[in-house]
C-alpha cells in the first residue's frame, strides 16, 4: 500500500514538474507580448534570471521599435549579467549602447558593458590582451563621464587592479630570467620594466632583483671582469638604499655589499 502511495505521488509531482515545464515553453514561443513581459519580469524579480532571460530574448524581436524596446533590451543584457554569463551580457550592452543612446537606461548600460569587460579578463599570468582593451574602455568612460562620482569610484578600483596585472606579469618576466640565472638579461630586463612605467606597483622587489642580478653576475663572472661588474652592483645597491632604506630585502644587500667592498679594496 505504501508503495502503490509512494509511486502515486512521484508521479503526481513528475507531472506537477512537466506541467510547470510546458506552460515556461509555451509561454516561451507564445507571441503574447504583455503574458511574455510580465512573465520576464516577474522571474526576474525573483532572480530567475536566465528564464528571465530567455523570455526577454524571445521577445526582442516582437518589441523591435515600441516603446517597450530598450526596457526589453536592456533587461536582457541585465538578466543574462545577474546570471553571471559576462560575455553575453557584454554583448547586449553594447548593442544596446549603440541602439540607445537617449535611453534613461544607457548609463548604467555602458557601466555595466565595462563591468561585464572587467570580469572578463584574466589572471597575470595568462594574456593580458583583454586587460589592455578593458583598461581602454574605462579610461574613454571616465574621461567622457567626468562627473559621474557613482561610478568613478568603482572604475578607478578596476583600474589600479588592472594596471597591477600588468605590472605583475612585466615584474614576473624579469624575475624568470633571474630565477633561471641568466642574471645579465634578468637585469636589463628588470631595467627595461622600469624604463617602461617608473611606477610600477613591485617597484622595490624590481630594484632588488635588478641588485641581486648584477651581484650574482660579477661574483660569477672571470676575475678581470669582476671589478667593473662590482662597481654595477654599487650603483644598484644605492639606487636601492636611497629609494627603500627601510627595506625588508636591506639587510641581505647591505651583508653582499660589505663583501664586495671588501673584494675591491683588494683589488685596489
Amino acid at each position: 500500500m505504501r508503495k502503490v502511495t509512494y509511486i502515486a505521488a512521484l508521479g503526481a509531482l513528475l507531472l506537477t514538474a512537466f506541467a510547470c515545464k510546458s506552460q515556461y515553453e509555451v509561454l516561451l514561443s507564445s507571441s503574447d507580448v504583455n503574458a511574455k513581459y510580465d512573465a520576464a519580469m516577474n522571474y526576474f524579480q525573483k532572480k530567475k534570471y536566465q528564464k528571465a532571460a530567455q523570455l526577454f530574448e524571445s521577445m526582442a524581436v516582437l518589441t523591435n521599435g515600441t516603446a517597450r524596446d530598450d526596457t526589453v533590451q536592456y533587461y536582457w543584457g541585465l538578466s543574462n549579467y545577474r546570471n553571471r554569463d559576462y560575455y553575453t551580457a557584454e554583448s547586449n550592452f553594447a548593442r544596446f549602447t549603440q541602439d540607445f543612446p537617449q535611453s534613461p537606461f544607457h548609463a548604467e548600460a555602458r557601466f555595466y558593458r565595462l563591468d561585464c569587460l572587467y570580469r572578463a579578463t584574466l589572471r597575470w599570468e595568462l594574456d593580458q590582451t583583454p586587460t589592455r582593451s578593458c583598461m581602454a574602455a574605462i579610461m574613454e568612460y571616465m574621461r567622457e563621464n567626468p562627473e559621474d562620482e557613482g561610478h568613478l569610484e568603482a572604475c578607478r578600483r578596476m583600474m589600479a587592479d588592472l594596471q597591477d596585472r600588468l605590472d605583475r606579469k612585466d615584474y614576473e618576466a624579469g624575475k624568470q630570467y633571474y630565477r633561471m640565472e641568466d642574471y645579465p638579461a634578468a637585469r636589463t630586463k628588470l631595467r627595461n620594466v622600469l624604463k617602461t612605467n617608473a611606477d610600477n606597483n613591485y617597484r622595490e622587489d624590481v630594484l632588488y632583483y635588478t641588485a641581486m642580478a648584477s651581484y650574482h653576475y660579477a661574483r660569477l663572472s672571470v676575475w678581470q671582469k669582476q671589478k667593473e661588474r662590482y662597481m654595477v652592483f654599487v650603483d644598484d645597491y644605492l639606487n636601492f638604499i636611497g629609494e627603500y632604506p627601510e627595506s625588508h630585502y636591506r639587510k641581505e644587500l647591505d651583508d653582499h655589499y660589505r663583501q664586495v667592498q671588501k673584494i675591491l679594496e683588494k683589488n685596489n
